[in-house]
């Protein structure tokens, strides 16, 4: 090569131009190298990387950022200069050999780190366009691509210290067969977590959006991102939660994805009563309860039922505690059931149930226990608090009270309006 640039006319006129200064002529060829490294580098960024940003930008549409595939091309640019020199160093004369070969190793490192960060920002815009997939949420690819990159960047690693040691990259990988072991023990974690990616992956146990919850890993909230080590988590306060990925796996969760592809959401509270007002229908309440419309069904049924039981029952035994009759309580459990059976808000196709638990400390627990048409947080509790505001105003109607521990409030506010101290 050195012999065709010196075939040249006007590089052998500079040559000898140059003659009595020794170093003159390496330092002008080394300059030019320079020269046409930095011009190659510029040719390419400036030039053709604008050019084909424009291609793809016509070829993508308005709503496709081709900044995202251009990072990759970006990168791998950078490769040109380094090849650039490592072309051009055997023409530099008087260059020792084994400067030389240092600097041609230097370049090689550079391009094979070069290559590698290319690689591994073609994985990233590749995962980006794989996630505006309508079902990317239900397969994420994050985590392989992930282990993608690992090997990338060991394979990379192992080029240079080849280089660095002068011996082939394959040698350098035979030799590691006897390493197994340490590697596997280095790269434990990581191996834990592309097993517990694949099972994530495969069975669908967490997706992108949904909603888990974990309280040993302090996780309650969306899930935003599945990598390869962690499961990142939006918390209902904004916070942000990482959980390692095998901790999926190995842990238990809850994941509330069922409960919105359900289309219900499940209302379980309970209405707390005071026992001491559980009391027979008498003639005072007796007037205010039948002017429910929603219970004409149900007291026509019951007046059917007590009149044949009782006539029966007056035949053997005519005192009036054998007889049977409505309470407050029973015709208050009716008229809740029938109110939510006709709530706009309740979902009528899943389980509806007024029931009383065990009494308590605390009173008689009414649990109604039955789910809304709509998931959406908001208008649950909107749907919930409606129906529990109401339920609390129409107890004094049946004759009941909601139980409430005591306290001196009562006390002070009679003392208030006796004016005492």
């Amino acid at each position: 090569m050195q012999q065709t640039l010196a075939s040249l006319p006007w590089l052998d006129a500079l040559q000898k131009t140059l003659a009595p200064w020794p170093a003159a002529w390496p330092a002008t060829v080394l300059l030019a190298l320079i020269a046409v490294a930095w011009l190659a580098n510029f040719i390419t960024k400036r030039i053709l990387l604008r050019g084909l940003a424009q291609i793809i930008d016509r070829l993508s549409g308005p709503e496709h950022d081709s900044r995202l595939a251009m990072r990759a091309v970006a990168r791998l640019a950078n490769v040109v200069p380094s090849v650039v020199i490592a072309a051009g160093l055997s023409l530099i004369p008087q260059m020792p050999l084994e400067l030389v070969t240092v600097l041609k190793g230097a370049c090689h490192m550079w391009t094979v780190a070069t290559l590698a960060l290319a690689i591994s920002h073609a994985f990233d815009v590749f995962n980006a366009f794989y996630e505006r997939r309508p079902d990317a949420r239900n397969k994420p690819i994050k985590g392989y691509l992930q282990v993608a990159k690992i090997v990338v960047f060991v394979l990379a690693g192992l080029s240079i210290v080849a280089t660095l040691a002068g011996v082939k990259l394959l040698h350098v990988l035979t030799g590691l067969g006897a390493a197994t072991a340490v590697l596997m023990l280095i790269f434990q974690d990581t191996i834990l977590s592309l097993v517990a990616s694949v099972q994530i992956s495969g069975d669908g146990r967490v997706r992108i959006g949904d909603w888990i919850e974990m309280p040993s890993q302090n996780a309650d909230g969306d899930v935003i991102d599945i990598a390869l080590h962690t499961v990142t988590v939006q918390n209902w306060d904004k916070t942000i939660t990482t959980i390692p990925t095998k901790k999926l796996v190995t842990d238990s969760f809850k994941n509330w994805r069922g409960m919105e592809e359900s289309g219900g959401r499940r209302i379980k509270r309970s209405l707390y009563l005071d026992q001491h007002s559980v009391r027979f229908l008498d003639d005072a309440l007796r007037p205010r309860i039948y002017q429910f419309a929603l219970l004409d069904d149900y007291l026509a049924g019951k007046r059917e039922e007590l009149t044949q039981w009782n006539t029966q029952m007056a035949q053997q035994h005519p005192e009036p505690v054998n007889a049977r009759r409505l309470t407050n309580l029973g015709t208050f459990r009716a008229y809740v059931e029938r109110y939510l059976r006709s709530h706009p808000g309740i979902h009528q196709d899943m389980t509806l149930l007024v029931r009383q638990l065990a009494p308590t400390e605390h009173g008689l627990p009414l649990e109604i226990y039955c789910f809304t048409a709509t998931t959406a947080w908001a208008e649950y509790e909107a749907i919930q608090s409606d129906i529990f505001d109401h339920l609390l105003a129409i107890l004094p109607e049946f004759g009941l009270r909601v139980f409430q521990q005591s306290s001196d409030a009562m006390f002070m506010h009679e003392r208030e309006k006796r004016g005492e101290e």
